[in-house]
C-alpha cells in the first residue's frame, strides 16, 4: 500500500537522522567536556545545558528514551495506583466503573479476534469489511490490559497479547473513504493496550512486540499522523489521538511533535472564542478560509459564541467526540511533561459548558443550528472535566451535573473505554 510504503520510507530516514545525531552529540560532548577543563565553562552553565535537555518540551532532536515517559499513553503508573485503591477500598464511582468494565463482554476471557489484512470502511463504514472487528479488538485489548494492571490475573495479560499478536500477524492496509477515521479509532486503542502491556508486563516476547510495533509504525501511523485539514475536525483529532499514542509506544519523538504541531493548531480551529475574530479559525493546511466557505463548513452556523464548536450543528455526539480525543492528546502529552491543557483553557471550558447545558435541556435560541439541536454528546467528558475542574478547580457545573447525573459510569465504544475508572476524581 502506498502510505504503508511512504511510513517505512519515513521511518527509516528519522532512524538514519537519530543515528546522526548521537555521532554529533558525541562529538559535542567531547567538546564541552574538554572547554570545562581548559575553564572555559562553568560547572553552572554545564548544569544549565543540561537541564534544558532535559526539560518538560524536549526539542525535536532529543531521543526517545531520555524524554518519554512509559507507560505513558493516557494513562501512568501512577493513575493507575490511584484507581487501584479506590476499587479496593470500594470508593464511588471507580467501584461501579470497574464492576462494569469487569462485566462487559470486552473483559472475556474467551475474547476471539478476527483480524484481516485489508480493513476496507466506506462511508459510514459501508462497507464494512472488518472495521468494527478490528475497533472491537482494540477496545478488547485495552480492557484486558487494564484487568492485568488492576488485578495482576495473568489471564488478562494473556488475552490482551492474544488479541494484539493477531492483528500484528496479518493486517496489512486500511482503505476506502474512512480509512484515515477508522485507523484513527483502532490506532489509538491498540498503542494505549501495547503500552501498557510493554512496560508492565513480561510476557510479551520481544519478537510480537517487535511485530506490533512494525504494524503501528508501517500500516496506523503513517495514515494518521498526516491529518485531514479538510474533513470535519473530530477526523482529524481523532487521529492525532491515535498518532500521540503511538508515537510514544514507538519512542519516535519526531513524530510526537509532528502530531502536537497539528493538535495546537486545530483545536482553536475547532472551538470558536470571541478573540478570533467575527469568523472561526481555519484549520491549519485548510482550503476554507472565505467567510462563504467557513460559514458552510462549520454546518451553516454564522453566528458564532464563545464554546461554539464546528461540529456544533452537525451533532453532540461527533463534537463529544472531538472534545474527547483533543482531552486524550493533552493527558498523555502531560504524562511526558508537556502542558497542552493551559492553552486551550478557555476554548475547552467554555465548550464544555457550552455543550454540558443544551444536553441537559436548555431551550435553544433562533440562531443557534436554526433552533434546533442534535443532543447526544455520549460519555466523553471525563478526561476534560478531571483536568480543568478537578487538578485546577475551576468551576464547571453544567459539565458536573451532566457527567455525576447522566454519564457515569462511562462504556466502551470507537476509541474511548472506561474513563470513569481512569480518569475521575485522578490527581496523578
Amino acid at each position: 500500500m502506498i502510505h504503508a510504503r511512504h511510513g517505512t520510507d519515513g521511518t527509516e530516514e528519522r532512524t538514519r537522522g537519530r543515528h546522526g545525531r548521537r555521532r554529533r552529540l558525541s562529538v559535542t560532548v567531547v567538546s564541552t567536556l574538554l572547554a570545562f577543563a581548559l575553564g572555559a565553562l562553568t560547572l553552572p552553565s554545564l548544569l544549565s545545558d543540561d537541564a534544558e535537555a532535559a526539560g518538560t518540551q524536549p526539542s525535536a532532536s532529543a531521543t526517545a528514551k531520555d524524554s518519554f515517559k512509559h507507560p505513558g499513553v493516557l494513562v501512568s503508573d501512577a493513575q493507575l495506583d490511584f484507581v487501584r485503591r479506590k476499587v479496593k477500598a470500594g470508593a464511588e464511582p471507580w467501584k461501579s466503573a470497574y464492576n462494569a468494565m469487569l462485566k462487559s463482554k470486552y473483559a472475556s476471557l474467551s475474547w476471539t479476534p478476527k483480524p484481516r489484512a485489508t480493513v476496507e470502511c466506506g462511508p459510514g463504514s459501508n462497507p464494512n469489511h472488518g472495521c468494527s472487528d478490528e475497533r472491537e479488538d482494540a477496545l478488547a485489548a485495552y480492557t484486558h490490559a487494564l484487568l492485568w494492571n488492576l488485578t495482576k490475573d495473568r489471564r488478562h495479560a494473556t488475552e490482551a497479547i492474544k488479541i494484539m499478536d493477531a492483528w500484528s500477524a496479518v493486517l496489512k492496509e486500511h482503505t476506502n473513504h474512512n480509512a484515515p477515521l477508522q485507523t484513527g479509532w483502532s490506532g489509538a486503542s491498540f498503542a494505549r493496550a501495547g503500552e501498557l502491556m510493554k512496560h508492565t508486563y513480561t510476557g510479551w516476547s520481544s519478537a510480537r512486540q517487535s511485530r506490533f510495533a512494525t504494524m503501528l509504525r508501517t500500516v496506523h501511523l503513517p495514515m494518521v499522523i498526516k491529518g485531514r485539514p479538510n474533513a470535519n475536525g473530530n477526523w482529524e483529532l481523532i487521529m492525532m489521538d491515535a498518532a500521540t499514542g503511538i508515537s510514544v509506544f514507538l519512542d519516535d519523538r519526531a513524530s510526537f511533535d509532528k502530531a502536537v504541531a497539528v493538535w495546537r493548531k486545530r483545536v482553536p480551529a475547532y472551538i470558536y472564542l470571541k478573540s478570533d475574530g467575527s469568523l472561526p479559525k481555519s484549520p491549519a493546511g485548510s482550503s476554507k478560509d472565505t467567510r462563504k466557505e467557513l460559514i458552510d463548513y462549520w454546518q451553516d452556523q454564522s453566528t458564532f459564541v464563545d464554546g461554539l464548536a464546528q461540529e456544533t450543528c452537525r451533532d453532540f455526539g461527533h463534537t463529544g467526540w472531538c472534545f474527547a480525543a483533543a482531552a486524550h492528546v493533552a493527558e498523555t502529552a502531560r504524562i511526558q511533561g508537556l502542558d497542552l491543557y493551559s492553552g486551550v483553557e478557555g476554548r475547552m471550558t467554555k465548550a464544555l459548558e457550552f455543550h454540558a447545558a443544551y444536553e441537559l435541556g436548555a431551550t435553544v435560541p433562533s440562531w443557534l443550528c436554526k433552533g434546533s439541536v442534535n443532543r447526544g454528546i455520549g460519555s466523553v467528558l471525563e478526561v476534560a472535566y478531571n483536568h480543568y475542574a478537578d487538578r485546577k478547580g475551576i468551576s464547571l457545573p453544567k459539565t458536573k451535573q451532566l457527567i455525576q447525573t447522566r454519564q457515569r459510569p462511562s462504556g466502551a465504544n470507537y476509541f474511548l473505554a472506561w474513563e470513569t475508572l481512569t480518569h475521575a476524581g485522578n490527581p496523578k
